[in-house]
């Protein structure tokens, strides 16, 4: 049933991702951080691009993706266009490796696993969906406020 359900869900979000990053008034707001807001909402975009590809497409796909985690935070003023596509490359990741993941795959242990405690690949997916939300319900506050 996963499967079915986490491609789907990744897609959505995703696809909201791409909707919210769009919706900002002035594409430089995307970069803006303010106060003890440290992280702006296209370097949110960028860390969900990354940790998806690294996390989805490198380690359960084999795509070869190297992440490059310090550069989600660092970068700056990427033209929405490039951001955008990024998004829907990761979509196409995401929705590849995750409809071509065997039901036995989800209950074995996570192999890369960036926690303490061991977990299985459906607990992890699990998580970087909640993940995803999270981040995603941040850009949408912060362009809110921000284009209010």
């Amino acid at each position: 049933m996963l499967t079915e359900t986490l491609p789907k869900l990744f897609k959505r979000d995703l696809s909201k991702l791409k909707e919210e990053v769009q919706a900002y008034n002035t594409e430089s707001n995307l970069w803006i951080t303010e106060k003890a807001i440290s992280n702006s909402a296209g370097n949110l975009a960028l860390h969900l691009v990354g940790n998806l590809n690294h996390f989805i497409g490198a380690v359960l796909g084999n795509t070869g993706y190297i992440r490059q985690r310090d550069l989600e935070f660092s970068l700056k003023d990427v033209p929405l266009n490039i951001l955008l596509n990024q998004i829907d490359d990761t979509i196409i990741v995401v929705e590849n490796t995750l409809t071509n993941l065997a039901q036995s795959e989800l209950e074995k242990e996570y192999e890369k696993n960036p926690f303490k405690e061991k977990m299985t690949t459906e607990y992890f997916l699990l998580h970087l969906s909640m993940h995803l939300a999270y981040h995603l319900g941040q850009i949408n506050y912060h362009r809110r406020l921000l284009d209010s």
